[in-house]
């Protein structure tokens, strides 16, 4: 069983790691398959040095682990239930606040 302390450590990174929005572009990508890195750049219309920036703090995270398959390697998240959590993260925020924006929360910097 985690302690507090440790939950609220394993909430924090998980926040941390979707606070970018490509970063969440990467993980709803690899929630609906696991993704090689150059179809994954071309879907987010991002370079590949941008993109393996992005998946090494995704895999440092935990969230994502790198599948070496023949001479290529494939990205997918590092447990299944993350696909659901982001299902029910974000169905629960649109239900409670789908027109927030963050515009004056982002302006004091915690968004």
């Amino acid at each position: 069983m985690l302690t507090l302390a440790t939950e609220v450590q394993v909430l924090a990174r998980f926040g941390r790691a979707l606070a970018d929005p490509i970063r969440c572009q990467l993980m709803l990508a690899l929630r609906e398959s696991p993704e090689h890195p150059a179809h994954l750049a071309d879907r987010l219309g991002i370079s590949r040095t941008r993109l393996s920036n992005h998946l090494a703090c995704l895999r440092d995270c935990g969230l994502v682990v790198a599948v070496p398959v023949g001479r290529r390697t494939r990205y997918e998240l590092a447990d299944p239930r993350l696909g659901h959590a982001l299902d029910n993260l974000r169905t629960a925020i649109t239900a409670v606040e789908a027109d927030r924006t963050c515009v004056e929360a982002d302006k004091r910097g915690c968004c």
